[in-house]
């Protein structure tokens, strides 16, 4: 898979930081996103910048499926409000996808804290006294 070109990346940032004001703000009407508070951790562009990919968590983890579906429900609203705040020639498509970086974590998190791993790290850091 090719990397994404500077230009991606840039677009995709500022897609972000938008629906990231959008949501803080409570500029979409909906009862589920006015009582949660939800990260945008990532917004990934398709080469032609028409569509985005947008990588979010609620606060905790808690009700994911239903601020996926309020997100779905409200998304050519918030396309409407990211094209106001972000100057494109195309407005992307938006699609809405639970952030797994956050799973993730913490199963390292977990895995580095086993006593196998932890053995195995305090023989290394002893290695290094010799």
């Amino acid at each position: 898979m090719k990397a994404p070109s500077q230009r991606q990346l840039r677009v995709g940032e500022l897609v972000r930081h938008a629906l990231s004001e959008i949501l803080q703000r409570g500029d979409v009407a909906d009862p589920v996103l006015a009582r949660t508070f939800v990260t945008v951790s990532e917004v990934r562009m398709s080469p032609d910048l028409k569509n985005a990919t947008v990588y979010l968590m609620p606060l905790g983890g808690e009700g994911l499926d239903e601020v996926l579906a309020a997100l779905e429900t409200h998304r050519k609203h918030l396309r409407h409000e990211v094209a106001r705040r972000v100057k494109l020639r195309f407005t992307p498509e938006l699609r809405f996808e639970a952030d797994a970086t956050f799973d993730e974590s913490d199963r390292i998190t977990t895995l580095l804290h086993t006593p196998q791993v932890r053995r195995d790290l305090e023989r290394d850091e002893g290695d290094d006294d010799a």
